[in-house]
């Protein structure tokens, strides 16, 4: 049996450790922040699948309104009141309605993947899942954050992966600079050996080991230069995630804003252009209006409602953003922690 000790003379050793404790606190930070980006991502693709499929069901009940335009409009031609141009115009609106409404499904089936892709659950069951009722598009609530607190930024994981990265790095200084002077160590062995049942013989020994670091052609010293320059680095890379963390964060809280403002007059524009194109359509069939007039009516009615909910998804995608750009793993009147500390707190109990 050998065994050895080295005496932490210059604090070589506790670095060390101090160093490994800080990158494994790191990889826990990269692992809730991988929960979190996973998170956030499923959410603003769910999301944007409901809003996808609103604006399926929006092409839907235009199509069947053209239709009806158009079957109106060939049975006016073949009697000949109306123009073949009128016909013409009637069959290219539809056509291109329902190409795009092709391509809105197609775009909700794509999204239906990635959703399949990131939960792992089986497209049968997602959609499953999906078709349950009570399942609309969500309504965020109106923004009123006027600022966000510097405290609430430490609990993003990957900005408390970078400081604990930056804190081993600096711990490796250390190690770095004890390796420049001398190290003692204690080692020793027993050892047992027996020729015979009846017989045996016993052996030990015991005894320091010291090592002089006095020729190494400058290796050491280059190594604590190393260290420290991994350091700089560290420095760098953890003061750009606080950048990009408040940019990110100030970012969300402009988009909100803009959106909460825009909320109510794009639904204003929806619901009065859809009167406009009813009137329109309503002047067509007693004779007042051309089929051209009330094409550009229909037009502009469904770009607004289009916008509408294009709106209306991207408030919910800017809380997702929101959400992300704090961390995460929060609800409202509870304290930011940093993840590590909400990781003890949701460790299982052991007896």
């Amino acid at each position: 049996m050998d065994a050895s000790w080295e005496l932490d003379l210059f604090g070589k050793v506790r670095r060390s450790a101090e160093a490994a404790q800080a990158r494994v606190d790191a990889r826990v930070g990269d692992w809730h922040e991988a929960r979190v980006s996973l998170a956030a991502e499923v959410a603003d693709t769910y999301v944007k699948y409901r809003a996808c499929a609103l604006l399926a069901e929006t092409y839907q009940s235009e199509l069947t309104s053209i239709l009806r335009t158009e079957k109106a409009i060939a049975s006016l031609v073949e009697a000949g009141l109306r123009s073949p141009s009128e016909g013409a115009l009637a069959l290219a609106g539809s056509a291109s309605t329902r190409s795009s409404l092709v391509l809105q499904r197609a775009q909700c089936d794509l999204l239906v993947k990635s959703l399949v892709s990131l939960t792992g659950i089986d497209e049968s069951g997602l959609r499953e899942l999906m078709a349950a009722p009570g399942t609309e598009l969500p309504q965020p609530g109106a923004l009123e954050v006027e600022s966000v607190p510097a405290q609430v930024l430490r609990q993003r994981p990957d900005l408390a992966s970078l400081e604990r990265e930056l804190a081993a790095t600096s711990a490796e200084i250390g190690v770095a600079q004890a390796d420049l002077y001398p190290s003692l160590s204690l080692s020793g062995s027993i050892t047992v050996s027996a020729s015979d049942l009846a017989s045996s013989a016993n052996s030990w020994s015991f005894g320091p080991s010291l090592s002089l670091p006095i020729l190494d052609g400058g290796k050491r010293r280059a190594a604590v230069d190393s260290a420290r320059a991994s350091y700089t680095a560290a420095l760098a890379d953890y003061r750009q995630g606080v950048r990009n963390v408040v940019k990110e964060v100030e970012q969300a809280l402009v988009n909100l804003d803009s959106a909460g403002r825009r909320a109510d007059d794009a639904t204003t524009a929806a619901r009065e252009y859809r009167r406009n194109f009813e009137a329109t359509e309503a002047s067509w069939r007693a004779g007042r209006d051309s089929l051209l007039t009330l094409e550009e009516a229909r037009r502009t009615a469904l770009s607004a409602e289009i916008q509408q909910i294009t709106l209306r998804g991207d408030r919910v995608a800017y809380w997702i953003a929101l959400y992300k750009a704090l961390g995460g793993g929060w609800l409202p009147g509870t304290p930011a922690l940093p993840p590590e500390t909400m990781a003890r707190q949701r460790a299982p109990i052991e007896d």
